[in-house]
């Protein structure tokens, strides 16, 4: 049973501990699998990199101007897999930061980050642990929101508490 949907997307993390939020309004095209398991896969932006500011001196800051090799328009895909039990989400970014996360509530799922390939440990991904404390998923026949509450783990040490919130309008 496989039907898809093109449908305009929102799709938000923030941290409620921590100055870290991200935004992405984009179009997602939506593709049910079973009776209550969809995937969803959307294209987002490219990550947005600092630049040096006039008052600072960019040789004092080791590779802060370092180009990447892949061009800035190139796009990072998402994509979900969406249950009323569980949640992967995994982004590809041609060559930039890479994730996949694994979240199902009351349960440490896991979390891994690939860094781009000029990084001092290529290809090994950094994983941390996340504990889903609620996983809500909302809609009739199709899901319209989505709201995850989990910490970050590494380890012992609490690297914040996160709210990923899927809009997906009809």
């Amino acid at each position: 049973m496989l039907t898809n949907h093109r449908k305009p997307v929102c799709l938000s993390i923030i941290s409620t501990d921590l100055p870290v939020w991200s935004v992405v309004e984009t179009a997602g095209t939506l593709y049910q699998k079973d009776t209550d398991r969809f995937h969803l896969l959307l294209t987002a932006p490219p990550l947005i990199s600092c630049e040096v500011g006039s008052s600072l001196n960019p040789e004092d800051i080791p590779n802060l101007n370092h180009q990447s090799p892949y061009p800035p328009s190139s796009p990072r895909i998402l994509w979900l897999e969406i249950s009323p039990y569980r949640v992967t989400m995994t982004m590809q970014g041609n060559g930039q930061v890479s994730y996949r996360h694994f979240w199902e509530e009351g349960v440490y799922g896991l979390s891994r980050y690939w860094l781009p390939t000029e990084s001092l440990q290529p290809h090994k991904p950094i994983r941390l642990r996340n504990f889903t404390n609620s996983l809500h998923l909302g809609g009739k026949s199709l899901p319209e929101h989505l709201r995850l509450e989990y910490e970050l783990w590494s380890e012992k040490v609490q690297l914040g508490h996160y709210i990923l919130n899927l809009e997906i309008q009809h």
